[in-house]
């Protein structure tokens, strides 16, 4: 025999719902995101912008190069996402080298405005003698809008310039092999703003090499920044809110006892 009143079954009732509007939306986007292909890992890099070797989040890639050479890869970065660039340099055999050498990551937008770095160490110097060096920098968030006078990072297409500076002439030319590698998370509905560019900022597709612009392209298309976690607690609070009328009803009631019939009826 059940006992329980049908107050507590009522916010029995609105606990599970609630708690199931919760996990709906991150169980959907989950979904989403599993199985995606990476497809093959690049074993080159581009010598400009124009040129760059489109890479995926996750997405491992190397290139044999010369000490001097400027590298270059391009990458997509959508709304609500923070991106991690990872690049290590093989360096040379100590005993082909001569004094020490500085290595550093910079990070372009589609605009090509240089993006500062939240965190990491995108500059580096190590010694003759060292057997390799290891650069990060993880950039702001990406926003769905900005001002125009703002250097917000906006979603679109990234470059990651990998560069040697600082070196004698006598180190120029000799072989290295980079490992670059780029790791993005969402940041959630706290860094979501109101609007939205109408396209994201990817270069032009011409008639190079390489097109950028089109292999860069998140498999599912760019968000415009129409989602963010704010929706999840939207629909939670809509949730929670009409739950709490239900709970109000059962609570005022009463006992079930039938209303008073006004005298002279």
């Amino acid at each position: 025999m059940d006992r329980s009143t049908p107050t507590t079954r009522v916010w029995g009732r609105a606990a599970l719902l609630a708690a199931a509007a919760l996990l709906a939306f991150p169980g959907a986007a989950a979904a989403d995101g599993d199985g995606d292909d990476k497809g093959d890992a690049p074993t080159e890099a581009g010598t400009s912008f124009r040129t760059a070797t489109p890479i995926r989040p996750d997405q491992e890639a190397t290139a044999e190069a010369s000490t001097g050479d400027y590298l270059y890869w391009a990458f997509p970065v959508d709304t609500g996402q923070r991106a991690t660039v990872h690049a290590t340099v093989k360096l040379p055999d100590a005993a082909a080298r001569h004094a020490a050498s500085t290595w550093q990551v910079d990070v372009y937008d589609g605009l090509r405005r240089r993006q500062a770095c939240r965190l990491g160490t995108p500059k580096r110097t190590v010694a003759p003698d060292a057997a390799s060096v290891s650069l990060s920098c993880t950039l702001r968030t990406v926003r769905a809008w900005s001002e125009q006078w703002a250097n917000d990072p906006l979603p679109g297409t990234y470059y990651l310039r990998l560069t040697v500076t600082g070196l004698k002439a006598d180190d120029l030319g000799l072989p290295v092999r980079a490992e670059t590698k780029v790791t993005t998370t969402d940041a959630g509905g706290a860094q979501a703003v109101d609007g939205s560019l109408a396209e994201p900022l990817v270069p032009g597709a011409g008639s190079d090499r390489q097109r950028p612009a089109a292999a860069t392209e998140p498999e599912d298309g760019w968000s415009s920044g129409w989602w963010s976690s704010r929706w999840l607690w939207t629909a939670a609070g809509g949730v929670l809110a009409a739950l709490a009328g239900v709970g109000g009803y059962a609570l005022t009631r009463g006992s079930g006892r039938p209303a008073r019939v006004p005298q002279g009826m």
